[in-house]
């Protein structure tokens, strides 16, 4: 059957020569085969390329949910930084109006207002967080040098609340004999000498107790004519304080006393008529109502003392 041959004529329209070709059968059956294969062959191959298109589709389509899940998670990691970065910048600024210190702040740590395509998405994503972390180096030595300044402004109040607490300490603010009323007042009075009475008179009992009123240094302590046994305490400020009438004391010159510390008891020496502490305060040698001192110190002593403060600390 292979070897039938068939005759092909090919005759032109004008009749001139006749051309005639001889084609076996198998010629046809393998020209047939050849085509089939390659058609074959073809399909089979547009047929890989398509599966090779759709994995590699799948692939980018799976690479870009996997970009946009790591975008994601990088929107949700810079959007918390930047709200912790707020937090810290409001509470910088907080203690800037607090200690009364000024730090330069870095600028705002905010989104970008342009919407990004997506083929910018990623780059526009990393301009922001290099930009949040510009801003947290700055917050951050903004942080630090704001710690110091209030550290410094710590220590400065402290240091003037020691200083404050040693004036008021030194200035004398309570009875020496407590619960001891007056009797005495800083007066003119006729009894029992007409003269002007520079102290006062504060009744109690004989050996009561007698507390120095403010803290400082004892600057006399001894017999003084009409005073009997008298102490003086020098506060080192300009005050003095001083206690007379005693029957004993129970401190030294050149010691150091502190406010409500015992230094003597109360007694009837040198001229007295009966058992009482008369007592009497100096300012800058000037003897000055205790009255005012016997519950503690005067308003406008403290306020003339929180001036200073301001002023010092104004000059500072």
């Amino acid at each position: 059957m292979l070897k039938e041959r068939y005759y092909i004529k090919i005759v032109p329209h004008r009749g001139e020569t006749v051309h005639r070709f001889q084609i076996a059968r198998a010629q046809i059956v393998a020209a047939v085969a050849i085509v089939a294969a390659v058609v074959l062959g073809s399909f089979l191959y547009a047929q890989v390329q398509a599966a090779r298109a759709r994995a590699e589709v799948t692939a980018l389509r799976q690479q870009e949910a996997a970009e946009r899940a790591r975008l994601r998670t990088i929107d949700r990691s810079t959007a918390v930084l930047r709200k912790q970065l707020q937090a810290i910048q409001k509470q910088n600024a907080e203690i800037q109006q607090l200690i009364g210190v000024h730090v330069t702040p870095p600028p705002p740590a905010h989104r970008t207002s342009w919407v990004p395509q997506r083929h910018d998405r990623l780059e526009a994503t990393l301009a922001e967080v290099r930009q949040l972390a510009v801003v947290s180096e700055r917050t951050a030595a903004e942080t630090a040098r704001l710690r110091a300044a209030a550290l410094r402004v710590l220590n400065l109040r402290h240091m003037r609340a020691l200083a404050r607490a040693s004036m008021l300490a030194a200035i004398p603010s309570i009875d020496p004999v407590e619960g001891a009323p007056v009797i005495g007042c800083f007066c003119y009075r006729t009894y029992p000498d007409v003269e002007f009475h520079e102290g006062v008179d504060l009744g109690a009992d004989y050996g009561d107790p007698v507390r120095a009123a403010a803290a400082g240094t004892i600057a006399f302590a001894g017999w003084d004519g009409g005073y009997g046994l008298k102490v003086v305490i020098d506060h080192g400020n300009g005050y003095q304080t001083w206690y007379a009438h005693l029957s004993r004391i129970d401190v030294s010159v050149g010691q150091h006393v502190y406010k409500g510390e015992l230094i003597a008891q109360v007694g009837a020496t040198g001229f007295a008529t009966g058992p009482h502490l008369h007592y009497q305060i100096m300012r800058d040698g000037v003897p000055i109502d205790p009255t005012p001192y016997l519950h503690g110190v005067p308003a406008s002593v403290v306020a003339a003392i929180d001036r200073h403060d301001d002023v010092a600390a104004a000059v500072r």
